[in-house]
């Protein structure tokens, strides 16, 4: 009997057991899944991304805050006033794109190692100096280079250009850095010219757009479109035009490397023509335009275009 209560009690004892362990669920499977290494665990009520992650602004390239722009190509350099200033894009650059035609001597023209040389080559390069810059040039016919600053493809013009009221309305004009005359050039024994008022119903050869076709206009003569300097003294020589007007340095420069030319200068100007540097008008040029005066102001005063001058030309035609 003390058997059948012993056991009884045992298994009143284990009910009760149970009864306090209430509720519980023992889970024997396999545990809850982890995340993969390198992906984000969230807590409850909250989205784990388990995808790539936003994309990053790529390396070099500037991000923006939302709303605003970014600019990723280069653009042109602001004064502090946030204006466009074209001498800070130049010094940024390091380089000056210098516009000139490469085909008037002594002006610019190659040598017989075909370097680009000439005295607006050097006075260009000595400019740059100044301005802490390489000069770049770029060579092209005489329209084309102010068809080309105009656009914005070159930073400024050196190949003798003459200032006029015309061209001023256009383009502002740097302090001048040489003087010339305008001569008038024919083959020797022709005796129906002898002034610029002769050229009255007559042919000339000139550059398109130089000051030398609107001059031999003005006088009533036809021009004809030549692009160098020989080609004009060659047709002036075979007798397809009558004349030709151009700096008087120039010819003097022919004649001397050409002693024997049948060329004669019969008149030139009594006034001489300033020589200077056209830049595109406006205020992103303004900056630029002070800076070169001040380096053609130090260049005369240290002797610089004296020097050069006399080196291609053989005279100080820098004053």
């Amino acid at each position: 009997m003390k058997k059948v209560v012993a056991v009884l009690l045992t298994a009143v004892l284990l009910v009760l057991a149970c009864a306090a362990c209430g509720g519980n669920t023992t889970v024997t499977g396999p545990g809850p899944a982890q995340a993969p290494e390198g992906e984000n665990s969230s807590a409850a009520g909250n989205t784990t991304v388990t995808g790539p992650g936003p994309a990053q602004a790529p390396e070099d390239n500037a991000s923006s805050a939302p709303g605003n722009t970014t600019v990723t190509g280069p653009g042109p350099v602001t004064s502090g006033t946030g204006e466009p200033d074209l001498l800070a894009t130049i010094q940024e650059r390091g380089t000056i794109i210098v516009a000139m035609e490469g085909m008037w001597a002594p002006w610019t023209y190659h040598d017989e190692n075909n370097d680009l040389v000439g005295y607006d080559t050097e006075v260009a390069k000595a400019i740059a100096g100044k301005l802490g810059v390489e000069a770049e040039f770029v060579e092209g016919e005489w329209d084309g280079l102010f068809a080309g600053l105009e656009s914005g493809r070159y930073d400024m013009v050196c190949n003798g250009v003459d200032v006029t009221p015309e061209r001023s309305a256009s383009y502002d004009f740097t302090e001048p850095y040489a003087y010339t005359r305008t001569a008038l050039v024919v083959r020797k024994g022709n005796e129906e010219i002898k002034t610029f008022e002769d050229l009255n119903g007559k042919v000339t050869a000139n550059s398109i757009g130089s000051t030398y076709m609107e001059m031999a206009e003005e006088y009533g003569a036809t021009v004809e479109g030549v692009d160098t300097l020989d080609e004009t003294i060659q047709v002036v020589l075979q007798g397809r035009v009558d004349a030709t007007l151009n700096a008087d340095v120039s010819f003097y420069d022919y004649l001397g490397q050409h002693p024997d030319a049948e060329i004669e200068i019969v008149d030139q100007t009594e006034e001489a023509n300033p020589i200077a540097i056209p830049l595109r008008k406006g205020d992103e040029a303004a900056t630029l335009r002070e800076a070169i005066n001040q380096a053609i102001t130090e260049l005369r005063d240290e002797g610089v275009l004296t020097q050069l001058s006399e080196k291609y030309f053989g005279s100080d035609i820098s004053k």
